[in-house]
């Protein structure tokens, strides 16, 4: 028997409202199923099960709002024996349906600083990973776990995830429910604060010349209807996600206080949406898609992001943030990292500049390619071989 919990789709994601579900007890469940939708700052996102088997029980009804860890249901193996029920008085016709809690109470006041801790509380939104001491502190600081979400191994909830919730300024009071983009905003910006003020940020800029990149799309795409032609964007995108292959550290995660380089390259692309906001997708294993499939991929998750139908494994797996805002019109853009990750790279607008090639001097195709990194996990040096590679890369083109 395994636990379906509630999601962390982001680090900025504290709890999550359910919505409904998509399979009913006694359902078979394959890898990749929905299972359920979720309501969060984000828009309603459909959330998928990662292994095979049969809906045993559901334990939250729809319309609860329940803290990122809490059990939703619980799944058997398939081909396992279901449990027999206890043995009770006749049954008299009516449908006997699992017990559910309610949907969590609003907060007493929008002025409390913390919440308040209730022994028990915790554990009857669900299984909570935490540590003894930073339960024991949870209890001394009048914190409760449930309304926490963590950041340790896991989403474990961490001594220094109790602690920044005991000195979390009232300037961190969210919106009214009924304001999405509002809500978005003000999770965005809790995010970006604890990214600036626990990571040691350092910048690096690279001007990068593209002649060879797009005379080669022009080429490419001479033939190609519209629909399938592929953008200078997916050049980018595709030698981001190679150069890692120097420069590992920079696809990483930080997890109990140190980096955890992952083998596979997860591309986290900053989206906007329509009416505000942002989001970040995964374009899932991107240094081994070819560019026709990674750009079919981004068309994709830009067309589900803008109508709201994000899946959670869209927002839970980057392992590296790209940002562009080329398309507005900006030079350069010098990203703010996105927790759990350890770095952020940022192309600008593709401009005409005057360019030294030999003993010429020619006008080309520039994009100032910039990379903000953790100096815990890596530093300049590192993140300029980094930054060199991406360069290399784009200068064949035909390779990518």
């Amino acid at each position: 028997m395994s636990d379906f919990m509630m999601p962390m789709l982001g680090a900025d994601m504290e709890a999550g409202t359910l919505v409904a579900w998509r399979k009913r007890p006694g359902d078979s469940l394959e890898r990749g199923d929905v299972l359920a939708e979720v309501d969060t700052e984000k828009g309603v996102i459909d959330v998928e099960v990662f292994r095979a088997g049969v809906l045993e029980a559901i334990l939250v009804r729809e319309g609860a709002k329940v803290p990122v860890g809490t059990v939703l249901a619980r799944i058997r193996e398939a081909g396992a024996v279901a449990p027999q029920p206890p043995a009770g008085p006749p049954e008299t016709g009516e449908e006997r349906q699992p017990a559910m809690p309610a949907p969590a109470a609003p907060a007493a006041s929008p002025r409390a600083l913390v919440p308040t801790y209730a022994p028990g509380l915790a554990a009857a939104a669900g299984r909570l990973r935490i540590s003894p001491a930073a339960r024991r502190r949870a209890r001394e600081l009048g914190v409760d776990p449930a309304t926490l979400a963590g950041t340790g191994r896991g989403g474990a909830i961490t001594l220094a995830d109790v602690e920044r919730a005991a000195v979390r300024p009232a300037a961190e009071t969210p919106p009214p429910p009924g304001d999405r983009v509002a809500r978005m905003r003000h999770a965005i910006a809790a995010a970006m604060a604890r990214s600036k003020r626990e990571i040691p940020h350092y910048y690096l800029a690279h001007a990068i010349d593209l002649g060879r990149a797009t005379a080669w799309l022009d080429r490419v795409n001479a033939d190609r209807p519209v629909d399938r032609r592929l953008l200078p964007g997916v050049l980018l995108l595709k030698a981001a996600a190679l150069a890692v292959r120097e420069v590992p550290e920079v696809n990483a995660v930080w997890d109990g206080g140190r980096a955890v380089i992952r083998d596979t390259v997860h591309l986290g692309v900053a989206i906007a949406l329509r009416g505000g906001g942002l989001v970040i997708l995964a374009l899932h294993d991107a240094a081994a898609r070819p560019l026709d499939d990674l750009m079919a991929g981004l068309r994709d998750l830009t067309a589900r992001a803008r109508s709201g139908r994000m899946r959670s494994s869209d927002l839970a797996d980057s392992t590296l943030t790209v940002t562009s805002l080329g398309d507005r019109g900006v030079e350069a853009v010098w990203g703010v990292i996105y927790p759990p990750q350890v770095a952020i790279v940022g192309f600008g607008r593709i401009q005409a500049r005057p360019w030294a090639v030999a003993a010429g001097l020619f006008v080309r195709p520039v994009v100032t390619a910039t990379l903000a990194a953790d100096h815990r996990a890596s530093d300049g040096h590192r993140g300029g071989l980094y930054l060199d590679a991406v360069d290399r890369l784009l200068q064949e083109p035909e390779s990518l």
